[in-house]
């Protein structure tokens, strides 16, 4: 039965990509270039300084509305209102900043960009694959890169590809160090008996594009590397599984290890405990009675346990510190920033998000916990000289000591699975449907 119906969920993908490569509901023309485009591509040859004049004679006693997954720009913007009065004394401007719940900022957007002139100015927003396929391709969303930025990254803003990250958060694997279970390869998390508390793929979206990520080349090559390394007696528990699933892959047209990564999902999906959010993750976690428990979280929900005497940051490991361990050790997904595609105030968007992406006051309402990873290298570096994550727990909380980006996404060391946008949407009606079918009978 389950054989069945992938095989009429890939009929269907196949229907609907070559629906969309002919120019239906998803084609990607860019029609012509409207007044906001031609100031995003002035603008990207503009400093900070010469947007902020552009941004003082555009919004001066206006207001400015944003709308993100974050709601951090709240922080951000009164900042950026007080660098702005360092050239114009005289400037105000009042604001207004919105953070939709469940997942209904596309919604929001997607509404709002049928106004000739929009609400929103811009917006701070997550989820590579919707931003994708319903924002990016659909012309709703545009992408501005900060000159200032793309030198940093030692490029110009004309040959950047891609979308402006704003930072990287990262989610990791734990465990409750109070038992007797040993997680020293990232197969671990789905070995028998063991069932890690996570936000199930339905309840946070970067989750499930977390585990599509999974099946691209190089970290399907990742997971095979770590199968290699296990014993025999959980290789042979895994090699059923992951012989049962080579048809499957050659069916998703995956490349030589795919069916490694399909196999990891299709065991980590049957095997989690579903949590409505991180924050209980982690408190059940660092509790002293929750023996041998593990879990994939956002790293920086260490920074506000509150020690006592059954609860510590020293009842949990974080997996990839150990230095035994092998594999990946969670995944990585970006805040990416956008002017829409109708903006109010497009000079003041495009000035606003070159403050946050180019200056570390700008990045420090996001910088200041460990966990989150400014895009601008220069930025970064300032960001760590100021708050110093790699000691944020010193020789008392070791947990806490943040290894930082570059750690944390090279192979052999943290090795996250970074979150690519197009690779999401590329495989959402295939990798992503073959996923909804395992949630759907797990859910039964």
């Amino acid at each position: 039965m389950k054989r069945k119906f992938l095989a009429t969920v890939l009929v269907f993908a196949m229907a609907v990509s070559m629906f969309a490569g002919c120019g239906g509901a998803g084609s990607k023309s860019k029609g012509e270039e409207t007044a906001v485009d031609k100031i995003i591509k002035e603008a990207q040859g503009m400093t900070l300084e010469e947007l902020a004049k552009k941004a003082i004679e555009e919004s001066k006693g206006k207001t400015f509305y944003g709308v993100g997954n974050s709601s951090r720009g709240k922080s951000a913007l009164p900042l950026f209102i007080d660098y702005l009065k360092t050239i114009d004394p005289n400037y105000t401007m009042e604001f207004e900043w919105q953070q939709p719940k469940n997942n209904k900022i596309f919604e929001q957007l997607s509404s709002d960009s049928l106004k000739s002139q929009g609400t929103f100015a811009m917006t701070l927003i997550q989820d590579g694959n919707q931003i994708q396929s319903k924002m990016v391709d659909t012309n709703i969303l545009k992408t501005f890169i900060p000159k200032e930025w793309a030198e940093a990254k030692g490029t110009t803003a004309a040959k950047y590809d891609g979308f402006l990250s704003l930072q990287t958060l990262n989610k990791v694997f734990m465990y409750n160090n109070n038992g007797t279970a040993k997680y020293t390869n990232c197969w671990d998390f789905v070995y028998e008996g063991s069932h890690p508390l996570f936000m199930g793929v339905d309840s946070e979206i970067v989750g499930k594009n977390f585990l599509m990520m999974l099946t691209q080349d190089k970290y399907a090559g990742w997971l095979k590397a770590a199968y290699d390394k296990l014993d025999s007696t959980k290789k042979a528990y895994f090699e059923p599984t992951i012989k049962a699933m080579q048809a499957d892959a050659k069916d998703l047209g995956l490349g030589a290890n795919g069916a490694y990564a399909l196999a990891w999902i299709k065991l980590w999906v049957n095997s989690y405990n579903e949590q409505t959010d991180d924050g209980p993750i982690c408190n059940i976690l660092v509790d002293s009675s929750a023996k041998d428990q593990s879990g994939l979280l956002v790293y920086s929900k260490l920074r506000s346990v509150k020690e006592s005497a059954s609860v510590s940051v020293n009842n949990i490991n974080v997996a990839a510190y150990q230095d035994d361990y092998t594999g990946i050790g969670g995944y990585g997904y970006c805040h990416y920033l956008f002017v829409t595609k109708n903006s109010p105030l497009p000079w003041t968007a495009c000035a606003f998000i070159a403050f946050m992406t180019c200056t570390e006051e700008g990045f420090e309402a996001w910088g200041k916990d460990m966990g989150g990873y400014s895009s601008n290298p220069n930025v970064a570096k300032a960001i760590e000289d100021k708050f110093h994550h790699s000691q944020g727990g010193g020789a008392d909380y070791p947990a806490k000591n943040d290894r930082g980006y570059d750690w944390w996404t090279a192979e052999g060391k943290g090795e996250l699975v970074l979150e690519d946008p197009k690779y999401c949407s590329e495989v959402s009606f295939t990798v992503g449907s073959w996923i909804d079918v395992l949630d759907h009978y797990k859910a039964e």
